[in-house]
């Protein structure tokens, strides 16, 4: 069955009892599997704090478990979202304006690694880190550093989605495609002509998710459009298809964002009814 899904919702900061009732309205809204965590972190194309600064400090991720054990705690399935390290070191601020940025990783991926297996001790078992910087052309350095630090990353023991956004994949297509871990989200908003070749040289063994709904346009999406893409998907990926927002909906209205959720059921549970109806005519 295709899994509906939501990539980020409208930032919340601080307040406890808004971002309970964000999950809520995310789960009536048909979404199965929530994103926790993307209330208060940084939106990755933003700057932040200095990346060449004490990462323990930056990195801390305690209001990420501490999330993650409220919405647990009221019964939602999350999938904590995080930003992935390559893209942090990218988009990040740094003092050292000489500073050759991949040189942090080593400081970096043991925090990393700490937080997925804290997070997996919480019981979650699906994360979503986002690498935006794999729509970009990159330098073959971070080419190479894409595979080791998810050589690295992909030993603690929860699934890992790789949502990529904000364009095609193009150059970065195998890269991305072949990393080791268990799920690739792309942009079929800004980029639906890579599916064919995403769906091609995907893995027989990753989930592979559609971003079909554009989450920053307040008008309703062209749903026949994208049932057609989504049923095609569908035959070739069964229960590895997920359905999804293109990208999060950090800075949208929260009326639009829930509504863009429900967008999301809608096509998923379509694709899941005709499936369904598929097996009782074979049958």
């Amino acid at each position: 069955m295709a899994l509906a899904h939501n990539l980020g919702f409208p930032r919340t900061g601080c307040d406890r009892a808004m971002r309970a009732r964000h999950w809520q309205v995310q789960k009536e809204a048909g979404i199965e599997l929530l994103p926790v965590g993307d209330f208060a972190w940084y939106a990755p194309e933003q700057p932040h704090a200095l990346i060449d600064a004490d990462p323990q400090a930056i990195l801390g991720w305690e209001a990420l478990h501490a999330e993650v054990q409220d919405a647990t705690a009221l019964g939602h399935a999350v999938k904590p979202v995080v930003t992935g390290p390559l893209s942090y070191l990218w988009f990040g601020q740094a003092e050292d304006a000489q500073l050759d940025r991949l040189e942090l990783l080593d400081r970096l991926l043991p925090l990393y690694d700490q937080m997925l297996n804290r997070l997996a001790g919480q019981g979650v078992e699906w994360v979503q880190i986002d690498e935006p910087i794999l729509t970009l052309e990159l330098p073959q350095a971070w080419k190479n550093a894409y595979e080791r630090v998810y050589n690295i990353l992909q030993r603690a023991p929860l699934k890992k989605l790789i949502a990529t956004y904000g364009g095609a994949l193009d150059g970065n297509l195998g890269l991305a495609v072949n990393l080791p871990v268990d799920g690739l989200h792309v942009d079929l908003v800004q980029a639906a002509e890579q599916y064919q070749t995403v769906l091609d040289r995907l893995p027989a063994y990753k989930v592979l998710s559609l971003g079909v709904v554009d989450a920053e346009d307040a008008a309703p999406g062209e749903q026949q459009q994208h049932l057609q893409l989504l049923f095609d998907a569908h035959e070739r990926l069964g229960d590895r298809l997920w359905v999804a927002t293109a990208c999060a909906s950090l800075r949208s209205p929260v009326e639009q964002a829930v509504h863009k959720c429900q967008e999301v059921t809608r096509l998923a549970k379509a694709v899941n009814q005709a499936a369904e109806r598929a097996v009782r005519v074979s049958a």
